[in-house]
């Protein structure tokens, strides 16, 4: 096999990995519409998206991490007396 021929196996391996890539990044772009999407149908019936997101935020996190945080955080509300 020559050089020319190595290139061109290269380039098309190449251009079927960045083809793929902006397949992905255009899902990732309509996944991203419909979760706005879906965030303003929230909104529209009442829901604080802004709790919700936090709570997507929370539910992704370890248990005994998000537990920890919030005991510290109630310690230092009890510290500035905020509780």
């Amino acid at each position: 096999m020559n050089d020319q021929g190595s290139y061109d196996i290269a380039a098309g391996e190449l251009r079927q990995f960045i083809e793929q890539y902006e397949q992905l990044d255009a899902e990732k772009t309509d996944v991203a519409e419909r979760q706005k999407e879906l965030m303003a149908e929230a909104k529209a019936r009442g829901y604080d998206t802004k709790v919700m997101r936090k709570v997507i935020a929370l539910r992704k996190r370890d248990k005994d991490d998000v537990a920890e945080e919030e005991a510290i955080l109630e310690m230092y509300k009890a510290a500035l007396g905020m509780a």
